[in-house]
């Protein structure tokens, strides 16, 4: 019918006027970035150094500090995400329970990222610096630290709803099985759900790294912006996007801006490679679930 193939042209139109949107955007961060590139090579990747006086740009610093935030809030918010993912998943999947914890969930997720900014601030920074100060180290407050706290509480409603869609896709004839051999709830969820959901549940703590590892405000407002390589969890440090957030607006030299843009590329190509891997395992796991559905 012709609705069908004009309704079929529309979708088309939409993928590849979205694909163009995202081949500009590549194109315009790698022109940004050509000085950058052309001038430091893949050195740029490995240089400890970052300073605007000497005109020497690396960004070895900012990718170590946004690698390390994103893992330890990765790590914090795991027990968190999969204890909400299986009490709504699989202990309370309907009533007044359920609905309040999921609409809580969705709510943190909508929260803008400087309220999170200002949380930490003002309550996690004090209190880190008072365990800081119990552990005769320097007592900065912001730092790694501090940053991980913000993200962690950040992504826990991104893993947690993904994993709870997920935990929902478990065949009931499985479980069912699991229950007609005696088996007790703990044991089903220990052997058979968390078994047969963990590449989704894998995916969605894959997506929450991508949200944690391009994450600005929040995590400006609370890691210090120093841009030196953080020697523990308590030191000061930056990220990626932080650096171009604070730098941005002042880079009067030419190849100043086009290290931020190249960063930024970077941020770029490590976000996207993120969610398309964990996208591709979401999908896998679904089809796979229809199969043995």
């Amino acid at each position: 019918m012709k609705t069908d193939k004009i309704f079929k042209g529309i979708l088309w139109i939409s993928g590849l006027f979205l694909f163009f949107i995202f081949l500009l955007i590549f194109i315009s961060l790698f022109k940004g970035s050509f000085l950058s590139i052309k001038s430091f090579g893949l050195g740029f990747l490995f240089s400890k150094e970052w300073n605007p006086v000497t005109e020497k740009f690396g960004m070895l610093p900012f990718l170590a500090g946004t690698l390390i935030t994103s893992i330890i809030a990765l790590l914090i918010s795991l027990p968190f995400s999969l204890s909400i993912a299986l009490f709504l998943g699989e202990y309370f999947k309907t009533g007044f329970i359920s609905k309040f914890l999921s609409y809580t969930t969705d709510l943190l997720a909508g929260i803008p990222s400087v309220i999170y900014g200002f949380w930490g601030l003002y309550l996690l920074v004090p209190l880190i610096r008072k365990l800081e100060i119990k552990l005769h180290v320097t007592p900065y407050g912001v730092g790694i630290l501090t940053a991980s706290l913000v993200l962690a509480v950040m992504i826990i409603p991104y893993a947690s709803s993904i994993a709870r869609e997920i935990i929902k896709l478990v065949p009931g004839d499985l479980i069912e099985a699991g229950y007609s051999l005696g088996a007790t709830r703990y044991e089903v969820v220990k052997k058979i759900v968390i078994p047969y959901s963990a590449s989704g549940i894998f995916a969605g703590l894959l997506l929450s790294f991508g949200r944690a590892f391009g994450e600005i405000m929040a995590v400006t407002m609370v890691i210090g912006n120093f841009n030196f390589l953080p020697k523990s969890i308590f030191s000061p440090a930056n990220t990626m996007a932080s650096v171009i957030a604070n730098e941005f607006t002042e880079a009067v030299k030419d190849i100043h801006l086009s290290s931020l843009i190249h960063i930024g590329l970077w941020l770029f190509i490590i976000t996207f490679l993120i969610n398309f891997v964990g996208n591709i395992v979401i999908k896998k796991f679904k089809v796979n679930e229809r199969i043995t559905g």
